[in-house]
């Protein structure tokens, strides 16, 4: 028999529920189930005075078991009653947390007679990030006890606050240093001594009715379409003025309808994606990353500098290497304007900057990265290049040390060969700007050993980012999977397409920026070396048209947002279409052959961009690039601006059904010609179609 996760004991006329379910305590089905029972057994034991709930290890419960949310047999209605049964109680219940309070957790707490909290304890109401709202009277309690404004601001937003700030709002009714469960024990004591009787959140009034007329109005307004959760909340808090009961319903409707839509599917796809994306199949299990303590940087650029503040910003201290006193200088100035900047916006207290800016050590030479545990290249994309940068660091790096490349494109075997200890070399792929984009691709080559893999692994988790581990080829898989998507845009333009129109179609679909304004942001020249690098390596394909758009902006000097003119012209960052543009490409598609269409509408933009781009995730699955589809969708979502309600390209792809994808490739490659196999349905896409199998769930060996 299984042991429940839900004890109850007896200290004197004090009951304590203790839940202990590693390992974050969620609200699973055997979690309810026990806590009913205790409740049960509290309110039999009629020498039991009052009832203390609280939970084992590292946190108090942080939220509901979200894997059940998916089951068609799921219902929030056992936790609800369970709720509404601990709060209808005679006797006191007092709620004793620690760690987290997140969601379900929470909302047990507010059903509680009485709530208290370690200092470090953080409070969220996070199902917005899941696609959903409350679902056990969250959206009708919180308001009652911290007004309307304040509980809509939490619930939309998924934002912590701490005890300190729980405390202010009337979330909780003490704060303490102590032992959780022995402090929820004399709290429940003095509640006995001093007669208190429940004080249920329930009875309390919100203050919902006495808002200005349009607060609800205007909140959901501003909802995206994209996101129906935040109009649900809304919805759902604005009925927290009616009488309970019939709030209740308001809520009940809203979550079963959220749970049941795209969205929600889509974020919690995501969130499980993010889960599994640092787990590595195959591992030896012996194996335990190095440590960390210090870190080196070759190249104080653009990219050197973003990965420096990401260890600067987790208290590592770094030291970096440039080429010249002056490029040292510049690349220190410009860590130190950052931080200012962020001072100065109000992100970050002078202080924190301070403390930042201390662990920098700038330097010209590389006897100063001997004694790093970590040292990471970051020099201009260029193979000859890094393989002299490599090579110097096989020699200068300490024994055991961990020596990464920041290459987002190049052989990372080749390079880790040029250091004659390839074992040691991990592939560290970071996103621009390195300090804030969370996703981190890492590159596991084929000398790479397991420890030197776990630690790029475990580094990127100290920096707070998203690991996703990728195997050699070109582009690993964020940017190999973008060539395919910029291939057509430019097959596009070349077809009669603008830019704006392409960018248009590609933003109303969800992407934070279309691919002709993304290309002007990073620069028209970074994206055109790229081209002409596979040109000299020998990868294009034979076919005169490819990716000539963006070589031939290139010539023409007009390299994106810093230069002034791109494919828009610029006056600082607002971009306008301008007509030179057209023409060039025009020109270029007169010269190649290229006829010109005069209208080309959104959704075959669409279908042309994303069709190629998931059919190369899916080669890239074959290949053995990656061990599971949906590290995919975290790569896309986190680091390319894939709408996260769609889940990511896999993800999308099930949604709009494999079959007819393959069946639009196969019509595209019949009306555009398929000589160099760009509408060539992968392998896997066929059979995955042909057994009615879902792509985002695909695993190696599955």
């Amino acid at each position: 028999m299984s042991v429940s996760p839900v004890e109850l004991r007896r200290h004197g006329a004090i009951s304590l529920v203790t839940i202990d379910h590693p390992p974050v305590n969620a609200l699973s089905a055997a979690v309810v189930a026990g806590l009913r029972a205790a409740v049960d057994a509290f309110a039999d034991d009629a020498a039991s005075r009052a009832l203390v709930i609280g939970c084992a290890g590292r946190t108090f419960v942080a939220g509901a078991d979200i894997a059940e949310f998916a089951l068609p047999s799921f219902s929030a209605a056992p936790l609800n009653e369970l709720l509404a049964r601990i709060e209808a109680l005679e006797k006191i219940v007092v709620a004793t947390m620690h760690g987290y309070a997140f969601g379900g957790g929470l909302e047990l707490a507010l059903a509680c007679h009485h709530r208290v909290a370690t200092r470090e304890t953080q409070f969220a109401f996070p199902e917005v990030s899941l696609g959903l709202i409350p679902g056990s009277l969250g959206t009708q309690r919180l308001p009652r006890l911290v007004g309307a404004a304040r509980a809509l601001d939490l619930i939309t937003t998924g934002r912590r606050i701490d005890a300190t700030a729980a405390l202010d709002a009337h979330l909780i009714d003490g704060v303490h240093d102590g032992a959780p469960l022995a402090h929820g024990i004399d709290v429940a004591q003095a509640l006995v001594a001093a007669h208190a009787t429940p004080r249920r959140t329930r009875a309390l009034a919100s203050d919902a009715g006495g808002l200005p007329p349009a607060f609800f109005v205007e909140a959901r307004a501003r909802a995206s379409p994209a996101y129906p959760a935040h109009a649900a909340a809304v919805d759902a808090v604005a009925a927290s003025a009616l009488p309970f009961a019939e709030g209740e319903r308001v809520e009940a409707a809203a979550f079963e309808a959220l749970r049941r839509s795209p969205q929600a599917r889509a974020l919690q796809h995501l969130f499980f994606a993010r889960r599994r994306a640092g787990r590595v199949p195959g591992l030896d299990p012996a194996a335990r990353a190095r440590t960390v303590r210090t870190v080196g940087i070759v190249g104080g650029g653009t990219m050197g500098r973003g990965i420096a503040m990401s260890f600067l910003n987790a208290g590592i201290p770094v030291t970096l290497v440039e080429s010249t006193r002056d490029a040292m200088e510049r690349a220190a100035a410009g860590i130190r304007d950052t931080y200012a900047g962020s001072v100065a916006r109000g992100k970050l207290a002078a202080d924190d900057a301070e403390r930042r800016a201390a662990l920098l050590r700038v330097e010209t030479d590389d006897a100063a990265l001997a004694d790093r545990d970590l040292v990471i290249e970051a020099v201009y994309e260029d193979l000859p290049l890094k393989e002299r940068v490599l090579a110097r660091l096989g020699r200068t790096c300490k024994p055991g040390a961990t020596i990464a490349s920041n290459t987002s494109t190049l052989d990372l075997d080749v390079l880790a060969r040029a250091t004659d200890r390839p074992a040691d070399v991990v592939g560290m792929h970071f996103f621009s700007p390195a300090h804030v984009m969370r996703l981190l691709e890492i590159v596991r080559g084929a000398a790479t050993a397991p420890d030197v893999l776990l630690t790029a692994i475990d580094v990127a988790r100290t920096l707070g980012k998203l690991p996703v581990v990728a195997g050699v080829c070109y582009g690993f898989i964020g940017n190999r999977m973008l060539e395919p998507y910029l291939r057509e845009t430019e097959f596009l333009l070349l077809e009669g397409a603008t830019p704006d129109a392409i960018d248009t179609a590609m933003e109303a679909f969800g992407m934070a920026m279309g691919p002709c304004r993304m290309l002007d942001m990073a620069g028209i020249d970074v994206g055109a070396n790229v081209v002409m690098a596979q040109q000299v390596a020998g990868r294009l394909p034979a076919d005169p048209a490819y990716r000539v758009v963006v070589r031939r902006l290139f010539d023409a000097g007009r390299l994106g947002q810093k230069s002034g003119a791109g494919y828009y012209r610029y006056e600082g960052r607002r971009a306008t279409p301008d007509p030179a543009v057209p023409a060039l490409i025009g020109e270029l598609a007169r010269n190649l052959g290229v006829a010109q269409r005069t209208a080309i509408d959104g959704s075959e933009i669409v279908e042309r961009l994303l069709f190629p781009l998931v059919n190369e995730g899916a080669r890239i699955l074959e290949e053995g690039i990656a061990s599971r589809a949906s590290d995919l969708d975290v790569v896309w979502t986190a680091g390319y601006g894939f709408p996260d309600y769609r889940g990511g390209p896999m993800l999308h792809a099930d949604t709009l059904g494999l079959a007819q994808l393959v069946g639009g490739l196969a019509a595209y490659g019949r009306a555009r010609g398929d000589a160099f196999g760009y509408w060539t349905p992968s392998n896997l896409l066929v059979r995955l179609a042909q057994m009615n199998r879902p792509l985002a769930s695909w695993e190696a060996g599955s």
